[in-house]
């Protein structure tokens, strides 16, 4: 994979489970973008430590799985500042069941909580659309994993994808922190 690789979930789903870590790639993904919507400096380089702490105990993580980390982070960077708004939450295809790609949806935004809460820990004044995107997402995140293979849950699913897209970006807009634009001009004294 090289840079300019947009990351999709079966290939990294499929590289955390060949090495045996326990955790979900939807997960992950809501993770870095919590804490980047959050406020992350696009410098700070302390995540990966974080991911450590929070999905294998500390330990460090597999190579492969360091690599898709990282790749992710820079890919969540990229797309949450594409003028376009091309940014999309890391979800199974279409052609998975709609119970895994709801259970996928759901842990996606306990990840976004997880990441936002522990970049903004000390920061106890959020707008109220903020508020009401991280209380909206507890919710979604508790939604019943039973659910019918029908057209209206369907209908809901994509709904609910799409909210919580448009939500991330909104949070990324009122607290996310764009890396500092170095001036090609050095200053002539």
């Amino acid at each position: 994979m090289n840079e300019e690789t947009t990351l999709d979930f079966a290939s990294v789903q499929a590289i955390i489970t060949t090495e045996d870590t326990k955790f979900h790639a939807s997960e992950l993904h809501g993770v870095l973008t919590g804490l980047v919507c959050g406020g992350y400096t696009f410098e700070g380089n302390d995540y990966l430590a974080m991911i450590n702490d929070m999905f294998n105990n500390g330990e460090g993580l597999p190579s492969k799985v360091k690599m898709i980390v990282k790749l992710m982070f820079s890919d969540v960077w990229k797309n949450l500042l594409d003028d376009s708004y091309g940014f999309q939450l890391m979800l199974p295809d279409d052609d998975d069941s709609i119970a895994e790609r709801g259970n996928a949806l759901g842990v996606w935004v306990q990840g976004f909580n997880l990441g936002f809460g522990l970049q903004q820990k000390k920061n106890a004044v959020l707008s109220d659309d903020v508020k009401e995107v991280l209380s909206d997402f507890a919710e979604i995140a508790n939604l019943s994993e039973e659910v019918e293979e029908d057209e209206a849950t369907e209908q809901a699913y994509y709904e609910i994808a799409e909210y919580a897209r448009i939500s991330a970006l909104l949070c990324f807009t009122e607290l996310g922190v764009p890396p500092e634009v170095k001036s090609n001009q050095e200053t002539l004294h």
